[in-house]
């Protein structure tokens, strides 16, 4: 190790920080140079400055970051791993489907001094991309004075020319701007791209923040850091205010591809914190040439709610299928023609992502002058145009240099990652004008620590990048003092993030710069829930319940194999069976063996009817309305995982009911935060799905226990397992006296009223839940089934259903298929009438992943 840095670095940092101490010394033995920097050039660290002290950042939290030990940091990943599973954080990988959130625990930590210049050019730079995008649509003086080629707009697939006129309506149509940041090798921020079509991160950034806090609490209060709160407030109220000017109570919703969104995470956070509805294309009309949002029952009832203001996350050709792209099914059909007259603002507008053109970095100082009178003050990474010939000609003799990155205008670099330098020179030269290189930062490094990066106990330096959000709060552009950090990875990788601390200048300096203002005084909304909603929370009710009575019934089926007493003996093997064949009428057989059948039905999510599928369909169906419901819900699924995790580590049988058991104990706590949910539709829905299928479960239950007959030891047998499936064993024991009868059995399961797992109790509920649905007249169709059916569980004669002719009750059977008839034909008339009737939309092939939604069983 070089004296000078022993001497410099480690001398000087406490001897308490082992983790930094370590990080501190490992950058003496180890040079990070990036291809075609000097060799042993290294980056700037975040945490150690050249002179071997620690940055400013640091130094002010030293002496409170003693315990970030190795052992510290082993303990404090597991906790971070189990808080973001609880609270259901996601990211949805475009291959892999839904993965962990990722999130280191030692955050990006900047001073007061370092943030404020990079404040000041975020807001001028947000400042100049919305004039330039009023320009671009308007007066379109950057084109006609040459400050900016006409290719490298009108070649953009994000240019949008429905929406160009003479006079653009709004001088400051930009709302909410991102930009993904990175230092250079002297430290200086560097724009690596601007994300303004509709930057996501900030639920994300928000979700770090909560974590980061509760895992390093000394720390976090002891920092002095900017917390970020108060800045979903302002962003609140600058939706708000964005409404049309007529508009006195503006409705605001956030508008979302769909549970399958990378972001969908982030979009329902929003949606929640902010308290704006979440909504997709399918949940929105325009009629009359304004935007609704559909009520229960549509296209029967007329839009109710008006809509003013739309967070856009749908890109914007996907927005109207009319003008843009036909087909989508993400959007709303005549939007376009609704924005053209100003009757609904869009945040951001359609045409917003032509501003995310790489190409237009090289023009933006020149643009800043002559639209702002100012010098750029946050400058753009160094790109060059090969629309132009020195651009042209510098491209072309850097081809296939690593410190060279060549993109399409749409920023697409799929078919040229892999290219040759010579096939790279054949696609530019075709056709100059689409393609700009930009310059590869050597980006700062950071120390880092995660499953993946961890050697020998160390944290490593990562590469990082910083997502910054600015937001124009009334007359001027406002940055979050803070962001999403992100740690360079390889393409296709699932992002490593960090927590962002800005220090406060001085303690009584205000979070976020805002002084806390009375909130704006409107009108009481009152909530609608589209029919999509209504849906989603109809399926989640459903998968519920089905993951429930399988969890049991497998429970149920493998404590019974376990029991020498019933697998060695005909009544138990009788048993055995009636509880296999039950599962069989439910899933489907895969597997010969019964341990082996019992795991896959935990653990395979693609088998229809198993645990695992029901418990996927619940959680997909929840995704959909995150918005509306308590963070508690996501602790079920991580309650699941944590139990599947264990099973499929473990090839040991007896893993089975302990780790179902587990699951099912998460999904009965589902029920507990449902039930402090407002009784309003969605609630009802829930409950309405919930006893639809307990009915439909204890039927086909049953169907495959209690019509094949047997002698008084397998009868007894097989009613025990299926009572004690139907979780009624107890209340059947007290009330015979710990013997088992076929006719109190079978009372007990179907016209028991006060029983809550029998057929009569769940179909009084569905009724009461029926009736008080806005849509429900008292004489409807599934009012009217829903009496018949009552009145024939009602008017069954249990005797006549216990008697068995040739080994098989076939009154019984007769009665059990006409009833699962019946709750079907039920299920699907409170689905004609509650849920839009319209039908159903036909994916195309890149949304497939909405299938699952259009072949629920």
């Amino acid at each position: 190790m070089p004296e000078w840095f022993r001497a410099n670095v480690l001398e000087r940092m406490p001897a308490r920080m082992s983790l930094i101490r370590d990080y501190a010394a490992s950058l003496a033995s180890q040079t990070l140079p990036m291809p075609g920097n000097e060799p042993g050039e290294l980056r700037f660290d975040e945490v150690v400055a050249p002179d071997g002290t620690l940055r400013p950042s640091w130094k002010a939290m030293a002496e409170v970051a003693f315990d970030l030990t190795a052992e510290e940091l082993h303990r404090i990943e597991d906790e971070i791993a189990s808080l973001l599973a609880d609270d259901g954080v996601t990211y949805e990988h475009p291959e892999a489907g839904s993965l962990p959130w990722n999130l280191d625990p030692m955050p990006l930590v900047l001073d007061a001094a370092t943030w404020s210049r990079l404040e000041v050019g975020l807001a001028q730079r947000a400042e100049l991309l919305s004039a330039l995008l009023s320009d671009i649509y308007g007066d379109q003086r950057m084109l006609s004075e040459g400050i900016i080629p006409s290719p490298v707009i009108f070649g953009h697939s994000g240019f949008l020319r429905p929406l160009v006129r003479p006079e653009f309506p709004d001088p400051h149509p930009l709302i909410i701007s991102g930009a993904d940041l990175g230092r250079d090798a002297e430290g200086e921020w560097r724009v690596l791209a601007d994300r303004v079509q509709a930057p996501s991160g900030l639920g994300f950034a928000m979700e770090n923040r909560r974590v980061i806090s509760r895992v390093l609490p000394d720390m976090y209060r002891e920092a002095g850091l900017h917390r970020m709160e108060p800045y979903f407030s302002a962003l609140r109220s600058t939706l708000l205010q964005s409404a049309p000017a007529d508009v006195a109570d503006p409705r605001v919703v956030v508008l979302s591809p769909g549970t399958h969104s990378e972001t969908a995470y982030d979009q329902a956070f929003l949606a929640n914190v902010m308290g704006f509805p979440l909504v997709q294309g399918s949940d929105l009309i325009v009629r009359d040439g304004w935007v609704w949002m559909k009520p229960a029952g549509y296209p029967r009832r007329a839009p109710e709610e008006r809509v003013d203001v739309i967070l856009r996350r749908v890109d914007a050709e996907w927005c109207d299928p009319l003008q843009l792209r036909s087909g989508s099914q993400l959007g709303v059909a005549g939007l376009v023609e609704v924005v053209a007259r100003g009757r609904v603002q869009l945040v951001n507008g359609l045409g917003a992502g032509v501003l995310e053109n790489p190409a237009l970095m090289p023009f933006l100082p020149a643009v800043s002058e002559r639209l702002l009178g100012e010098q750029l003050r946050l400058p753009s990474v160094d790109a060059w145009w090969c629309g132009e010939p020195e651009g042209l000609e510098r491209t072309l003799a850097d081809a296939g240099s690593p410190t060279l990155n060549i993109r399409e205008l749409d920023g697409r670099t799929a078919t040229l990652a892999d290219a040759s330098a010579d096939d790279l020179r054949a696609m530019i030269l075709a056709a100059p004008h689409r393609f700009v290189a930009r310059e590869r930062l050597p980006l700062s490094q950071i120390p880092a620590w995660s499953a993946a990066e961890r050697a020998g106990g160390r944290a490593v330096p990562r590469q990082v990048m910083l997502r910054s959000f600015t937001i124009r709060d009334g007359s001027v552009y406002r940055p979050l003092i803070g962001g999403l950090a992100t740690l360079a990875a390889d393409a296709g990788e699932v992002p490593v993030t960090k927590d962002v601390w800005v220090l406060k200048g001085a303690p009584e300096d205000p979070d976020q710069g805002l002084e806390i203002a009375p909130p704006r005084e409107l009108a009481l909304a009152t909530p609608m829930l589209a029919p999509r909603a209504l849906e989603d929370m109809f399926w989640a009710g459903r998968y519920a319940e089905r993951a429930e009575d399988m969890l049991r019934l497998v429970i149920t089926t493998r404590a019974y194999a376990e029991e020498l007493d019933y697998s060695t003996s005909a009544a138990g093997g009788r048993a055995v069976s009636a509880l296999h064949s039950a599962i069989e009428a439910l899933a489907g057989r895969d597997s010969e063996s019964s341990a082996e059948e019992l795991r896959a039905l935990l653990l395979e999510r693609k088998r229809p009817g198993s645990a695992a599928h029901s418990l996927e369909g619940l959680r997909d169906a929840l995704e959909g309305v995150r918005d509306q419901l308590s963070g508690d819900t996501w602790r079920v699924f991580g309650t699941v995982d944590r139990a599947a995790r264990t099973l499929r580590g473990s090839r040991h049988a007896q893993q089975i009911p302990d780790v179902a058991g587990r699951m099912l104990t998460g999904i009965l706590s589902l029920q507990g935060v449902t039930a402090n949910m407002v009784r309003d539709p969605g609630w009802r829905m829930i409950e309405i799905g919930r006893f639809v299928e307990r009915a439909l479960q204890v039927v086909s239950l049953l169907a495959s226990t209690a019509v094949v007959t047997g002698d008084a030891d397998a009868e007894r047998a097989v009613f025990e397992g299926t009572l004690r499936a139907a979780e009624s064993s107890v209340t059947h024991r007290r009330r015979n006296r710990g013997v088992v009868r076929v006719a109190g059995a079978l009372e007990l399961l179907i016209t028991d009223v006060e029983n809550p797992r029998s057929v009569a109790f769940a179909l009084a509920a569905v009724r009461e839940h029926v009736a008080a649905l806005p849509a429900s007249t008292g004489s409807s169709r599934p009012e009217r089934l829903l009496e018949d059916l009552e009145n024939e569980v009602a008017d069954i004669d249990i005797l006549t259903l216990s008697q068995q002719v040739d080994g098989e009750r076939t009154h019984l059977a007769e009665f059990l298929e006409s009833v699962g008839l019946e709750l079907r034909q039920l299920s699907d008339a409170i689905a004609q009438l509650h849920f839009e009737s319209d039908p159903l939309p036909q994916p195309i092939s890149s949304l497939s992943l909405i299938e699952e939604r259009m072949v629920r069983l």
